[in-house]
């Protein structure tokens, strides 16, 4: 049981330096905290946590580490999560072209600010992310061993969600306050921008990685 303990310590350890990172992920919900406020992005984040434990779940049954093995599921999932990127990269640049005090909501904008279409985005951000699936496989590898038990996997289950629960809510929480808002406000195209970087970046590595 000792032993148990140690290796699920380990994983949660992991698990919080690995969704605490600075990610597409982590940095949508920010973005969204900072532009559409709470609310917004605690659903969006709502959507980000779903993802990362259907990867969890997935991992913990075996099912992901047989999806693995099969290079054109990883092949598929980079393409898609790669387009995804792109996606949010064009829209983010998009953003930071258009003039202060221009940037009344548009129909379409409007539209995404749904609660439906919010959680949606935050999901496919997850689930179309093969990084996901490996980092998961990696953590079942790290905290199962050949003896391990249900309630072992349980605990390792249960203790990540409350993780990133808390991890991916906490960005939601700290960006929405004030004086982020505030900072938003006056350097708006300067971090949209940045975004549209980080997010074009992100997915052409994911296009044009070969692992």
């Amino acid at each position: 049981m000792t032993t148990d303990l140690h290796q699920i310590g380990l994983v949660y350890t992991a698990y919080v330096i690995a969704a605490a990172s600075p990610g597409p992920s982590n940095m949508a919900i920010m973005s969204m905290a900072m532009r559409q406020g709470r609310t917004a992005a605690l659903v969006l984040a709502a959507g980000v946590v779903t993802g990362s434990l259907f990867w969890g779940v997935l991992a913990a049954t075996g099912i992901s580490a047989l999806l693995a093995r099969y290079a054109h599921v990883l092949v598929i999932l980079k393409v898609l999560g790669g387009v995804y990127l792109l996606y949010l990269a064009v829209r983010a640049a998009r953003s930071a072209l258009t003039p202060d005090g221009t940037g009344s909501p548009s129909a379409d904008h409007e539209k995404e600010l749904r609660s439906a279409l919010l959680y949606r985005r935050g999901l496919l951000l997850h689930l179309t992310n093969p990084k996901s699936v490996l980092a998961w496989i990696a953590l079942m590898t790290l905290g199962l061993g050949p003896g391990a038990t249900g309630p072992t996997v349980a605990l390792i289950l249960s203790g990540c969600a409350t993780l990133s629960v808390t991890i991916f809510c906490g960005y939601a929480v700290m960006f929405s306050t004030r004086p982020m808002v505030k900072l938003y406000g006056r350097a708006r195209r300067w971090i949209e921008g940045t975004l549209a970087a980080f997010f074009g970046i992100a997915g052409l590595r994911l296009l044009l990685s070969r692992s």
